[in-house]
């Protein structure tokens, strides 16, 4: 096995591809006799800078706010796909009576050692904070989760997946 030494005008061609935008497997392939994972690694030895993004990339794209979503309760458990362990849940959706974002009433947090069955294990916070707690909340029939974190769990299908910008 022979090692290669990156000599001084191997690694101005490097920092010069780099520069020019060049991805880790083509300049490996430029340089020749070295693994894209020795460029990589050699672009962190010598500090170089991330290359900067293109404008269209850089730019922060607008978020879409979706409305506040109904509450639901969860009706029954429906398998789908070929395995018992892969399930889905049909929804109903009910008025939400209470909007809130994550916040839990005081009364209502409880500990580690405090849920059971009939209350929402969702967390809030830093586990490693003593502030911690879960929700606490009356969690739906079958479900670790009270109606608001469920809605949040167990996303349909088509909601998860991203839909690609529309071009006009």
């Amino acid at each position: 096995m022979t090692v290669l030494t990156w000599s001084d005008e191997r690694v101005e061609q490097l920092k010069k591809l780099w520069e020019a935008g060049l991805s880790a497997s083509q300049i490996a392939a430029e340089l020749g006799n070295v693994t894209r994972n020795a460029v990589i690694g050699k672009v962190h030895r010598l500090g170089l800078s991330g290359r900067a993004k293109t404008p269209s990339s850089a730019a922060p794209r607008p978020r879409k706010v979706r409305p506040a979503q109904p509450m639901m309760r969860v009706a029954r458990p429906v398998s789908r796909g070929n395995t018992a362990l892969a399930q889905a849940f049909e929804v109903e959706l009910e008025p939400d009576p209470i909007a809130h974002d994550n916040v839990v009433p005081m009364s209502q947090r409880l500990t580690l050692l405090e849920l059971n069955e009939s209350t929402c294990h969702w967390p809030v916070g830093d586990p490693s904070n003593p502030e911690f707690f879960f929700c606490g909340g009356k969690s739906l029939t079958g479900l670790p989760y009270c109606a608001h974190h469920s809605r949040i769990a167990y996303q349909p299908a088509a909601d998860r997946r991203r839909q690609q910008p529309k071009t006009r």
